[in-house]
Protein backbone atom coordinates (compact mmCIF):
# COMPACT_ATOMS: atom_id res chain seq x y z
CA UNK A 1 0.00 0.00 0.00
CA UNK A 2 1.67 3.11 -0.90
CA UNK A 3 0.40 6.80 1.05
CA UNK A 4 1.08 9.97 -1.05
CA UNK A 5 2.37 13.07 1.17
CA UNK A 6 -0.36 14.95 1.71
CA UNK A 7 -2.04 11.44 3.01
CA UNK A 8 1.13 11.66 5.66
CA UNK A 9 0.23 15.28 6.09
CA UNK A 10 -3.43 15.00 7.05
CA UNK A 11 -2.74 11.86 9.03
CA UNK A 12 -0.47 13.79 10.95
CA UNK A 13 -2.71 15.97 12.08
CA UNK A 14 -5.04 13.49 13.68
CA UNK A 15 -2.10 11.94 15.44
CA UNK A 16 -1.47 15.07 17.03
CA UNK A 17 -4.89 14.88 19.00
CA UNK A 18 -4.08 11.73 19.92
CA UNK A 19 -0.31 11.89 21.16
CA UNK A 20 -0.11 15.56 22.57
CA UNK A 21 -0.78 14.82 25.77
CA UNK A 22 1.55 12.18 26.47
CA UNK A 23 4.46 14.04 24.58
CA UNK A 24 6.63 17.32 25.09
CA UNK A 25 6.36 19.93 22.18
CA UNK A 26 9.92 19.88 22.19
CA UNK A 27 11.53 23.88 21.34
CA UNK A 28 13.23 24.99 18.26
CA UNK A 29 16.49 26.76 20.11
CA UNK A 30 18.70 29.34 18.18
CA UNK A 31 22.37 28.12 17.84
CA UNK A 32 24.68 30.00 19.79
CA UNK A 33 27.75 29.32 17.73
CA UNK A 34 26.97 26.91 14.86
CA UNK A 35 26.04 28.40 11.51
CA UNK A 36 27.48 32.04 12.83
CA UNK A 37 30.60 31.90 10.90
CA UNK A 38 28.53 31.72 7.07
CA UNK A 39 26.18 33.81 8.31
CA UNK A 40 23.65 31.79 8.52
CA UNK A 41 20.54 31.07 10.96
CA UNK A 42 20.69 27.94 12.73
CA UNK A 43 17.78 26.65 14.70
CA UNK A 44 17.71 23.27 16.56
CA UNK A 45 14.53 21.32 17.10
CA UNK A 46 15.55 19.50 19.82
CA UNK A 47 14.11 15.91 20.42
CA UNK A 48 16.64 14.68 22.24
CA UNK A 49 14.70 16.70 25.42
CA UNK A 50 11.57 14.89 24.92
CA UNK A 51 10.75 12.40 27.31
CA UNK A 52 12.04 9.33 26.62
CA UNK A 53 15.17 11.22 24.95
CA UNK A 54 14.45 10.99 21.28
CA UNK A 55 11.61 11.53 18.52
CA UNK A 56 10.52 7.72 18.20
CA UNK A 57 7.82 7.94 21.05
CA UNK A 58 5.58 10.23 18.66
CA UNK A 59 5.74 7.43 15.98
CA UNK A 60 4.92 4.98 18.48
CA UNK A 61 2.19 6.96 20.49
CA UNK A 62 0.29 7.19 17.01
CA UNK A 63 0.75 3.46 16.56
CA UNK A 64 -0.39 1.90 19.83
CA UNK A 65 -3.13 4.31 20.16
CA UNK A 66 -4.67 3.35 16.81
CA UNK A 67 -7.45 0.91 16.06
CA UNK A 68 -4.66 -1.79 14.03
CA UNK A 69 -3.22 -2.09 17.56
CA UNK A 70 -5.26 -4.01 19.84
CA UNK A 71 -3.44 -7.76 20.06
CA UNK A 72 -0.62 -8.90 21.76
CA UNK A 73 2.00 -6.39 19.79
CA UNK A 74 6.05 -7.42 19.08
CA UNK A 75 8.29 -4.53 17.24
CA UNK A 76 12.11 -4.49 17.00
CA UNK A 77 14.34 -1.25 17.20
CA UNK A 78 18.26 -0.17 17.78
CA UNK A 79 16.87 1.41 20.71
CA UNK A 80 14.94 4.64 20.72
CA UNK A 81 12.09 3.22 18.91
CA UNK A 82 12.21 0.70 21.47
CA UNK A 83 12.16 3.03 24.32
CA UNK A 84 9.28 4.80 22.86
CA UNK A 85 7.24 1.91 21.74
CA UNK A 86 7.78 0.45 25.90
CA UNK A 87 6.81 3.79 27.35
CA UNK A 88 3.28 3.78 24.80
CA UNK A 89 2.77 0.48 25.83
CA UNK A 90 2.70 1.65 29.27
CA UNK A 91 0.87 4.41 29.07
CA UNK A 92 -1.70 2.82 26.85
CA UNK A 93 -1.88 -0.48 28.74
CA UNK A 94 -0.93 -2.82 25.65
CA UNK A 95 1.13 -5.87 25.83
CA UNK A 96 4.82 -5.37 24.10
CA UNK A 97 7.48 -7.50 23.23
CA UNK A 98 10.81 -5.50 21.39
CA UNK A 99 13.49 -7.30 19.95
CA UNK A 100 16.84 -5.19 19.83
CA UNK A 101 20.21 -6.54 18.26
CA UNK A 102 23.05 -7.69 20.84
CA UNK A 103 24.97 -4.62 20.19
CA UNK A 104 22.34 -2.36 21.44
CA UNK A 105 23.56 0.09 23.69
CA UNK A 106 23.58 -0.33 27.80
CA UNK A 107 21.46 2.77 28.74
CA UNK A 108 18.68 1.92 25.84
CA UNK A 109 18.53 -1.96 26.98
CA UNK A 110 17.92 -0.33 30.60
CA UNK A 111 15.50 2.00 29.76
CA UNK A 112 13.24 -0.32 27.90
CA UNK A 113 13.32 -3.06 30.50
CA UNK A 114 12.22 0.07 32.93
CA UNK A 115 8.98 -0.18 30.89
CA UNK A 116 8.46 -4.14 32.07
CA UNK A 117 8.10 -4.97 28.62
CA UNK A 118 9.61 -8.59 27.19
CA UNK A 119 12.87 -8.36 25.42
CA UNK A 120 14.53 -10.35 23.18
CA UNK A 121 18.10 -10.26 21.83
CA UNK A 122 18.89 -11.19 18.14
CA UNK A 123 21.61 -10.28 16.02
CA UNK A 124 24.10 -7.92 14.93
CA UNK A 125 22.32 -5.08 13.72
CA UNK A 126 18.75 -3.60 13.39
CA UNK A 127 17.55 -5.09 10.42
CA UNK A 128 18.30 -8.43 11.34
CA UNK A 129 16.11 -7.94 14.79
CA UNK A 130 13.52 -7.00 12.29
CA UNK A 131 13.53 -9.82 10.60
CA UNK A 132 13.61 -11.74 13.83
CA UNK A 133 10.27 -9.95 14.58
CA UNK A 134 8.66 -10.67 11.34
CA UNK A 135 9.37 -14.32 11.55
CA UNK A 136 7.55 -14.30 15.33
CA UNK A 137 4.75 -12.41 13.92
CA UNK A 138 4.16 -14.73 11.19
CA UNK A 139 3.56 -17.31 13.58
CA UNK A 140 0.32 -15.53 14.66
CA UNK A 141 1.52 -14.79 18.64
CA UNK A 142 2.17 -11.34 17.57
CA UNK A 143 0.89 -8.53 15.74
CA UNK A 144 4.09 -6.73 14.31
CA UNK A 145 4.79 -2.95 14.24
CA UNK A 146 7.38 -2.04 11.86
CA UNK A 147 9.24 0.99 13.66
CA UNK A 148 9.48 3.09 10.11
CA UNK A 149 7.46 1.11 7.31
CA UNK A 150 3.99 2.09 8.80
CA UNK A 151 1.96 5.02 8.06
CA UNK A 152 0.21 5.55 11.48
CA UNK A 153 4.48 5.38 12.68
CA UNK A 154 5.37 7.80 10.09
CA UNK A 155 2.61 10.10 11.12
CA UNK A 156 3.32 10.44 14.57
CA UNK A 157 6.97 11.63 13.64
CA UNK A 158 5.21 14.07 10.97
CA UNK A 159 3.68 15.74 13.80
CA UNK A 160 7.43 17.58 14.26
CA UNK A 161 7.06 18.54 11.33
CA UNK A 162 3.36 20.90 12.30
CA UNK A 163 5.22 22.35 15.75
CA UNK A 164 8.33 23.91 13.57
CA UNK A 165 6.27 25.46 11.50
CA UNK A 166 4.06 26.85 14.57
CA UNK A 167 7.47 27.65 16.23
CA UNK A 168 9.17 29.62 12.58
CA UNK A 169 7.46 31.49 10.24
CA UNK A 170 10.34 30.89 7.83
CA UNK A 171 12.31 28.01 7.16
CA UNK A 172 14.74 27.73 3.76
CA UNK A 173 16.33 24.46 5.11
CA UNK A 174 15.91 21.50 7.49
CA UNK A 175 18.17 18.76 7.93
CA UNK A 176 17.49 14.97 9.11
CA UNK A 177 19.05 11.98 9.86
CA UNK A 178 18.49 9.16 7.37
CA UNK A 179 17.54 5.60 8.81
CA UNK A 180 14.49 3.66 7.67
CA UNK A 181 12.90 6.96 6.69
CA UNK A 182 10.04 7.29 9.12
CA UNK A 183 11.11 10.70 10.46
CA UNK A 184 12.48 12.10 7.12
CA UNK A 185 9.01 11.13 5.33
CA UNK A 186 7.04 12.46 8.20
CA UNK A 187 8.58 15.66 8.37
CA UNK A 188 9.24 16.17 4.56
CA UNK A 189 5.23 15.18 4.19
CA UNK A 190 4.22 18.23 6.34
CA UNK A 191 6.50 20.61 4.63
CA UNK A 192 6.58 19.80 1.15
CA UNK A 193 2.38 19.74 1.46
CA UNK A 194 1.82 23.28 3.53
CA UNK A 195 5.84 24.92 3.01
CA UNK A 196 6.80 23.34 -0.08
CA UNK A 197 9.46 25.77 -1.05
CA UNK A 198 11.46 24.51 2.00
CA UNK A 199 14.79 22.36 0.97
CA UNK A 200 14.81 18.73 2.55
CA UNK A 201 18.20 17.74 3.24
CA UNK A 202 18.07 13.79 3.98
CA UNK A 203 21.91 12.71 5.78
CA UNK A 204 22.92 9.61 5.87
CA UNK A 205 25.87 7.71 7.58
CA UNK A 206 28.27 6.29 5.01
CA UNK A 207 28.96 3.24 7.09
CA UNK A 208 25.45 2.01 6.80
CA UNK A 209 23.07 3.57 4.33
CA UNK A 210 20.18 1.18 3.21
CA UNK A 211 18.22 3.92 2.71
CA UNK A 212 20.22 6.35 0.71
CA UNK A 213 21.53 3.84 -1.62
CA UNK A 214 18.11 2.40 -2.58
CA UNK A 215 17.00 6.09 -3.63
CA UNK A 216 19.72 6.76 -5.99
CA UNK A 217 18.67 2.87 -7.06
CA UNK A 218 15.04 3.77 -7.60
CA UNK A 219 14.49 0.11 -5.76
CA UNK A 220 15.35 -1.81 -2.38
CA UNK A 221 19.08 -2.85 -2.05
CA UNK A 222 21.21 -4.97 0.36
CA UNK A 223 24.18 -2.39 1.74
CA UNK A 224 27.08 -3.73 3.73
CA UNK A 225 26.30 -2.14 7.56
CA UNK A 226 29.20 -1.21 9.66
CA UNK A 227 29.83 0.13 13.09
CA UNK A 228 28.94 4.04 13.36
CA UNK A 229 28.35 6.69 15.75
CA UNK A 230 25.22 6.87 14.12
CA UNK A 231 23.85 3.87 15.49
CA UNK A 232 19.87 4.64 15.72
CA UNK A 233 19.61 4.97 12.39
CA UNK A 234 22.17 1.71 11.13
CA UNK A 235 20.88 -1.29 9.40
CA UNK A 236 18.47 -2.60 6.75
CA UNK A 237 15.17 -1.58 5.40
CA UNK A 238 11.81 -3.77 4.34
CA UNK A 239 11.90 -4.71 1.09
CA UNK A 240 7.96 -2.98 0.55
CA UNK A 241 9.39 -0.20 2.31
CA UNK A 242 6.55 3.18 1.82
CA UNK A 243 9.55 5.27 3.39
CA UNK A 244 11.28 4.56 0.09
CA UNK A 245 8.45 6.50 -2.02
CA UNK A 246 8.11 8.95 0.37
CA UNK A 247 11.31 9.89 0.68
CA UNK A 248 12.11 10.24 -2.48
CA UNK A 249 9.20 12.27 -3.13
CA UNK A 250 10.16 14.88 -0.19
CA UNK A 251 14.09 14.90 -0.69
CA UNK A 252 15.86 17.43 -2.29
CA UNK A 253 19.13 16.70 -1.83
CA UNK A 254 20.92 13.72 0.12
CA UNK A 255 24.59 14.15 1.99
CA UNK A 256 27.04 11.22 3.65
CA UNK A 257 29.00 11.32 6.65
CA UNK A 258 31.42 9.58 7.64
CA UNK A 259 32.27 8.71 10.89
CA UNK A 260 34.69 11.90 11.77
CA UNK A 261 32.40 14.20 10.48
CA UNK A 262 29.61 12.76 13.07
CA UNK A 263 32.07 12.45 15.82
CA UNK A 264 33.40 16.62 15.39
CA UNK A 265 29.50 17.50 14.99
CA UNK A 266 28.48 15.50 18.53
CA UNK A 267 31.93 17.25 20.06
CA UNK A 268 30.33 20.55 18.30
CA UNK A 269 27.20 20.37 20.22
CA UNK A 270 28.30 19.59 23.46
CA UNK A 271 31.27 22.18 23.24
CA UNK A 272 29.57 24.99 21.54
CA UNK A 273 26.14 24.73 22.15
CA UNK A 274 26.17 23.21 25.44
CA UNK A 275 23.71 20.38 24.12
CA UNK A 276 24.21 16.71 25.05
CA UNK A 277 23.30 14.31 21.63
CA UNK A 278 23.55 11.11 20.33
CA UNK A 279 25.51 10.08 17.14
CA UNK A 280 22.41 10.33 14.78
CA UNK A 281 21.15 13.33 15.72
CA UNK A 282 24.73 14.99 15.43
CA UNK A 283 24.23 13.11 11.50
CA UNK A 284 22.22 15.90 10.81
CA UNK A 285 24.63 18.73 12.12
CA UNK A 286 27.55 17.06 9.94
CA UNK A 287 25.21 17.18 6.72
CA UNK A 288 24.77 20.94 7.43
CA UNK A 289 28.07 21.72 8.33
CA UNK A 290 28.68 20.45 4.51
CA UNK A 291 27.06 22.86 2.95
CA UNK A 292 26.77 25.68 5.09
CA UNK A 293 29.13 27.84 3.07
CA UNK A 294 26.07 27.66 0.28
CA UNK A 295 23.04 28.63 2.81
CA UNK A 296 24.31 32.39 3.65
CA UNK A 297 21.48 34.48 5.03
CA UNK A 298 18.99 31.56 5.30
CA UNK A 299 17.62 29.77 7.77
CA UNK A 300 18.15 26.45 8.43
CA UNK A 301 16.40 23.58 11.17
CA UNK A 302 18.61 20.55 12.15
CA UNK A 303 16.62 17.99 13.98
CA UNK A 304 18.55 16.28 16.78
CA UNK A 305 16.49 13.43 16.66
CA UNK A 306 17.79 11.63 19.81
CA UNK A 307 20.30 12.33 22.87
CA UNK A 308 20.42 8.81 24.52
CA UNK A 309 24.07 8.33 24.86
CA UNK A 310 25.86 6.01 27.18
CA UNK A 311 27.44 7.75 30.47
CA UNK A 312 31.17 8.48 29.38
CA UNK A 313 30.38 8.93 25.52
CA UNK A 314 30.43 12.39 25.74
CA UNK A 315 33.19 13.02 27.80
CA UNK A 316 35.29 10.82 25.41
CA UNK A 317 34.38 12.77 22.98
CA UNK A 318 35.02 16.38 24.04
CA UNK A 319 38.64 15.46 25.47
CA UNK A 320 39.39 13.72 22.21
CA UNK A 321 41.98 15.13 19.63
Amino acid sequence: MSFSIQEIAANAVQARVRIRHHIYQTPLIPARQIGHDNDAKVLFKAENFQFTGSFKVRGALSKLSSPTAQTRLITASSGNHGIGAAFASAVLSKELTVVLPKTVLQAKLEKIKSFNVEVILHGTETGQAEQHAQQLAASGSYTYISPYNDAEIIAGQATIGLEILEQLDEIDNVFISMGGGGLLSGIGSVLKTLRPQTKVYGISATNSKALAASIAAGHVIETYHLPTLAEAVAGGIDEDTITLALASSVLDHIIECDEAEILKAVKALATQENIIAEGSAALALAGFNKVANKLTGQTSVIILCGGNVEHDFISRVVCSD
